[in-house]
């Protein structure tokens, strides 16, 4: 009997269902009924006025882009109700087409980080096009946009991917290492302090603290927490942070080598260290889980990067699910780095991005991703003078977390200095450390600043 009262209730359910689809599917039609061919004449020749040719041409000028930008608009607004400057709408599209082909160049023909700065500047060059408004809410760059930057969807898919591709080996062969990592991070919350002073005391920029914030997270050279940051504390800077980051990444194999030279004596750099132990399995498998319970308990405003971080980790060291570690690997992060790069790019419209704190922006980024590269040196070598085993203070360089162009610089550059010392294992222990560090330091400004 039972059954028999489920079976009815559903049937009268869908009886329901159809019968209000069916009366809406009959309103919609009567209120939209096509018009006759009579009518769609009558309607055509009462706003229809004829037009010559040069009339003709002259209207459809009027709707080019070259038109916009030599003719533009007082008080014109963007999708969002934002008064965009005539200088803006004409010479400043012009110039940043002009640096948005740099960036294609620099991508290109130098290589620098192609993977980002290669999407990010396609978005920028869409996002820039007149009358298109291809950035608005609804249309292709705001629906990327709001899809995966906005609510920091992307960078976190990112962060799965990488995790997918670290080998923690190196750091936990030589966890002493991690402190290279953490000193590093100086670079970050050293420039929060001197963009909060730069802003208060010279009045060249004006930078709140959380845009201060923002902007020092690229001290730590990595794109995606820098991204995740900026959209979380400071979306309206997003488009120069990001730019910012990728290509200090990018110019690694130029900033950090004076440095640790001008930081280090020839018999420092020729130090050889002794190879590692292997580490085991077991030892790969428990550390992510090890790290995400840490940032539970001590730290939970780092874990949605943290947490795919790990998850992508763990994935990959279980052994049991090659096919999604593949695929993190490479389609996801693949995939989503193309939306990140035109969600990124969308923001590199002139109206925001020709401004003077743009430029202070690219300045703070230099000053704090050179102090990071600092900080590492100098504590490897107050680490050398008190360890037992040998420690090459370059390593300490690798604690930024560009991976693994960092690791490979300080490769080279101990190799320049002893030909076949070979540091880039040693290296990666405090590279890995770093993409820890930097998410851990994103956590903490965001724990101040929520």
């Amino acid at each position: 009997m039972k059954l028999v009262k489920q079976l009815l209730f559903s049937a009268l359910f869908v009886f329901a269902l159809f019968n209000n689809v069916a009366t809406a599917n009959t309103q919609a039609a009567s209120a939209t009924a096509p018009m006759t061919q009579e009518e769609l004449r009558a309607k055509e020749k009462a706003t229809y006025k004829p037009q010559s040719v040069t009339e003709l041409i002259v209207a459809f000028f009027g709707t080019t882009g070259l038109d916009a930008m030599i003719n533009p608009v007082e008080g014109l607004k963007d999708a969002h109700g934002v008064e965009i400057s005539t200088f803006a709408q004409s010479w400043g599209r012009a110039i940043m087409f002009i640096i948005i082909f740099v960036l294609f160049y620099l991508a290109i023909a130098k290589g620098f980080e192609p993977l980002l700065l290669l999407p990010i500047a396609f978005g920028g060059l869409l996002a820039n096009i007149p009358i298109a408004d291809m950035a608005a809410p609804g249309h292709m760059l705001g629906i990327i946009y709001e899809m995966g930057i906005a609510n920091e969807f992307f960078p976190l898919l990112i962060f799965m991917g990488v995790g997918a591709m670290t080998d923690f080996g190196p750091l936990l062969s030589n966890p002493k290492t991690a402190l290279l990592g953490g000193a590093a991070q100086f670079g970050i919350f050293g420039s929060l302090v001197g963009a909060a002073a730069l802003s208060q005391y010279t009045g060249m920029v004006d930078f709140t603290l959380q845009q201060s914030a923002a902007i020092s997270i690229i001290g730590g050279a990595d794109g995606p927490t820098s991204i995740f940051i900026a959209s979380a504390l400071a979306p309206e800077l997003l488009g120069a942070i990001a730019v910012a980051a990728y290509s200090y990444m990018a110019l690694v194999p130029v900033i950090q080598p004076p440095i640790m030279i001008a930081l280090t004596t020839k018999e420092e750099r020729q130090i050889v260290m002794k190879t590692t132990r292997k580490v085991n399995r077991l030892e790969k498998l428990i550390f992510p889980l090890v790290v995400i319970m840490m940032i539970a308990l001590i730290l939970p405003d780092a874990a949605p990067l943290m947490g795919s971080f790990a998850f992508g980790n763990f994935a990959k060291e279980s052994g049991v699910v090659d096919r999604l570690s593949n695929e993190m690997q490479n389609s996801l992060i693949n995939m989503v780095t193309i939306f990140l790069g035109f969600g990124v790019g969308m923001t590199l419209q002139a109206d925001k991005f020709l401004v003077a704190e743009t430029m202070g922006i690219m300045v703070i980024g230099l000053l704090a991703f050179s102090a990071g590269t600092a900080a590492g040196v100098l504590m490897a070598k107050v680490m050398n003078k008190f360890s037992k085993e040998p420690i090459n203070p370059l390593i300490g360089a690798a604690g930024v977390s560009a991976v693994p162009m960092a690791a490979r610089v300080v490769s080279k550059v101990g190799s320049d200095a002893k030909p076949g010392n070979i540091l880039l294992m040693h290296a990666m222990g405090p590279n890995v450390a770093g993409v820890i560090g930097s998410a851990v330091a994103a956590g903490v400004l965001l724990s101040i600043f929520k």
